[in-house]
């Protein structure tokens, strides 16, 4: 099943094999996207993976998170997007755009408070974020809303909304950031109104035929004996559900937030049984959801990518086995390869420009 296709709404993927976005620390220090970071997607087209999702791009200035991120936040950053979706579709694969807005976990700004649901303190930084107010969600919805625009017209072929590692709408799923008592917190359709909000407003101006999936937090990833209470299941099978019918299309799962430590991107993925550390919480939402469910987190084996297939999730995703290898489709479709040659060491994440950093001349 990996070299099947399979639709997205009605959007035809060629095969099951998903790019999963990273940030490459690529773009201007303005969000501009570069020539480099159409290189990167070019390359990944032409050796056949199905689904190219771009690195995060914040929807607003408040709203970045990291030096060298992608933005979506003004209608400047269109043409040089569709320059790059054009390099794209030369190849027959599909290329979303991954909008966010930082929350927490944005970059301290002159003049610009941290925003998020609840003011609770990130432990992983120090930082303590103001609360929202009614006019700050609306407003930030309102830029989700505009990015999603720009995306349309810049070619790409739909959107994925960060709902995961801690960023804003993660936070505001989570019941450990998440302390309002107004319509935006409590139950889990109150802390998932955002979502829902964002995806029926976007649906109402780009209209029906622009997918729009979710990459969702299925975990913070607390230990139990933490004594944190953050999302984890059954809750995130009752947001994916109500995900689906607020019309979103896909959705990746995902999990954790940096102050759960090595969670998300987990180190030493060298047996087969460390592989794929979140198909519990695929498994669970696939089972109650009938849109394509797409897994990532330390899929490194065909075996495995074979029985994920088989009712864990409908697509695998990638993101650090790319970076070391583009053309993976390409060796595991013609035989020439059984597994990813990346070993998990996280080297990669390089602030200078994300590169696979592992000296495999001397791995011994």
């Amino acid at each position: 099943m990996l070299f099947e296709p399979i639709s997205i709404a009605d959007l035809n993927v060629k095969n099951r094999f998903v790019r999963s976005a990273t940030n490459e620390w690529l773009a201007k220090e303005d969000g501009t996207p570069t020539t480099a970071i159409g290189d990167m997607y070019e390359e990944l087209a032409r050796n056949d993976v199905g689904l190219i999702i771009t690195g995060y791009s914040y929807v607003n200035v408040q709203g970045k998170s990291n030096d060298k991120q992608q933005g979506i936040y003004d209608d400047r950053f269109i043409v040089p997007y569709s320059e790059i979706t054009s390099r794209v579709h030369k190849y027959d694969s599909k290329i979303f755009i991954q909008i966010v807005h930082g929350g927490r976990q944005s970059v301290v700004q002159e003049g610009l408070p941290l925003l998020a649901p609840s003011a609770v303190e990130d432990a992983s930084s120090g930082k303590k974020p103001v609360e929202m107010t009614e006019g700050d969600i609306l407003n930030t919805i309102e830029d989700f809303v505009e990015a999603a625009r720009r995306a349309k017209e810049a070619g790409f072929d739909g959107v994925q909304i960060h709902c995961a590692h801690g960023f804003l709408l993660s936070s505001f799923i989570s019941p450990y950031t998440n302390h309002r008592a107004d319509k935006w917190g409590g139950s889990v359709e109150n802390r998932s109104r955002i979502i829902t909000e964002i995806t029926r407003l976007i649906r109402e101006k780009v209209g029906e035929d622009f997918p729009i999936m979710v990459k969702l937090n299925a975990t913070d990833g607390f230990d139990v004996f933490s004594g944190k209470f953050g999302l984890d299941a059954p809750e995130c099978v009752e947001i994916a559900s109500l995900l689906e019918k607020a019309g979103i299309c896909a959705i990746e799962v995902s999990g954790g937030i940096f102050e759960a430590g090595d969670v998300m991107s987990q180190p030493n993925i060298d047996s087969e049984e460390k592989e794929a550390y979140f198909k519990r919480y695929s498994k669970m939402i696939s089972d109650t959801v009938s849109i394509p469910v797409i897994l990532v987190g330390g899929i490194r084996s065909k075996k495995v990518m074979d029985s994920i297939l088989n009712g864990y999730a409908d697509m695998v995703s990638f993101s650090r086995p790319f970076i070391s290898e583009p053309d993976l489709v390409v060796k595991l479709r013609d035989g020439i390869s059984d597994r990813v040659r990346c070993v998990s060491c996280n080297r990669c994440f390089d602030h200078n420009g994300i590169r696979c950093n592992y000296d495999f001349g001397n791995s011994a």
